[in-house]
């Protein structure tokens, strides 16, 4: 936050939960791209959607080749102390990420925001796993927030209302729908 000057609107990059529950007040939200970034599932927590017997893994932001699309949204000027705490509370909470200022495109044109990405000294940063690996662990985790799974058809379903393409989330999609049918589908 030391580089956001004072006085000055604050841009968050939602790439994850962000985008359908922000949690924070904005005055505007834009598509946005950040390049050299992608979404994984590589940051492992024992509790929100999983459990100490059963780990969940969430997203983080890692850093490889391509873009990751997500949304911006920008946080008033007068608003910043109250909302930036907020977010602040939600996201360093376990200290799995390591807010960074960078560059996002927009439509409307480039804009610098908080990006909320990987903090790969985290003892609970476990890196890219195989997509098998992170599949089996996306079906069996569950937690007091709900089901790992749950949390993958979300962003799922908010990428593809967005119109929001990412290979990675769609692979993880079709191999958990393929290894365990959705309630209600036989």
């Amino acid at each position: 936050m030391r580089g956001v000057p004072a006085g000055a609107d604050l841009w968050v990059f939602g790439y994850g939960s962000l985008m359908w529950d922000p949690g924070f007040h904005f005055a505007e939200v834009r598509s946005a791209a950040l390049a050299g970034w992608r979404r994984r599932f590589a940051y492992r927590i024992s509790g929100g959607r999983g459990t100490p017997e059963q780990p969940a893994l969430m997203l983080s932001l890692e850093p490889g080749d391509g873009v990751c699309e997500g949304l911006a949204f920008r946080v008033a000027a007068e608003a910043v102390e109250h909302e930036s705490a907020c977010i602040w509370r939600r996201e360093m909470v376990r200290g799995g990420y390591r807010p960074c200022l960078l560059p996002l495109a927009t439509p409307q044109g480039p804009v610098r925001g908080v990006v909320f990405a990987a903090n790969v000294d985290h003892p609970e940063h476990v890196g890219e796993l195989p997509l098998d690996e992170t599949v089996a662990t996306i079906a069996r985790a569950a937690g007091p927030l709900g089901t790992n799974r749950d949390y993958l058809e979300q962003l799922a379903q908010q990428l593809d209302w967005l119109g929001l393409a990412d290979p990675y989330v769609l692979a993880l999609q079709q191999r958990l729908r393929a290894l365990e049918p959705e309630p209600g589908r036989g």
